[in-house]
């Protein structure tokens, strides 16, 4: 082998680690859990608890999320959505300025016909930043719209028209709580 060729080769294999390297790393999708991270810096994080839905998965949670930089007074604002079970417990983050998408989506989705595709089955989603999902699907146009809430990769959460409508309500509740928090100072 030429010595051109070695170093390509080894030249293309560093190349494939470092690109490996990057795309596995755990960095937080979300711009309120980067700002957590800030090294030397004391950060206060202050959460409000809007309300609770009953699944068959589990409790499903919507609080409102504050945190800020002590020093400096600067402020990121989101909601967290969690899951609890006897199995499960977890949440995830969905950054303030996420909230009008999710809000719109929520709300196309609840309105969502079988005129959506031409085709005879559909699966439709909207996914945040750290991966919570929402989705709607319909296998041969046959039985109602189903609705699900996802979190992540774990399982299809099915919601009932109610709660998809009290989800909807949460976050649209969060996000006036963190309006006035944002705008008025308040707390929510």
């Amino acid at each position: 082998m030429r010595p051109f060729q070695l170093l390509l080769i080894t030249g293309y294999c560093a190349f494939a680690f470092a690109v490996h390297a990057q795309n596995s790393t755990n960095a937080p999708a979300t711009e309120i859990e980067n700002f957590e991270l800030q090294p030397d810096a004391v950060i206060v994080k202050g959460f409000n608890e809007v309300g609770t839905i009953n699944t068959a998965a589990g409790v499903v949670s919507v609080r409102c999320k504050q945190s800020a930089n002590a020093a400096l007074g600067r402020s990121e604002y989101g909601i967290t959505v969690g899951l609890a079970s006897n199995d499960t417990r977890g949440f995830l983050v969905v950054d303030y300025d996420e909230l009008d998408p999710l809000l719109n989506a929520i709300s196309f989705f609840s309105r969502i016909t079988y005129d959506v595709t031409p085709m005879p089955s559909f699966d439709t989603t909207f996914t945040t930043k750290s991966g919570l999902r929402i989705a709607a699907h319909s296998e041969r146009r046959q039985g109602g719209i189903q609705l699900f809430l996802q979190f992540a990769d774990t399982p299809r959460i099915p919601l009932s028209s109610d709660q998809f409508s009290q989800l909807q309500n949460l976050i649209t509740q969060a996000k006036s709580a963190l309006d006035l928090l944002k705008n008025k100072g308040s707390t929510p």
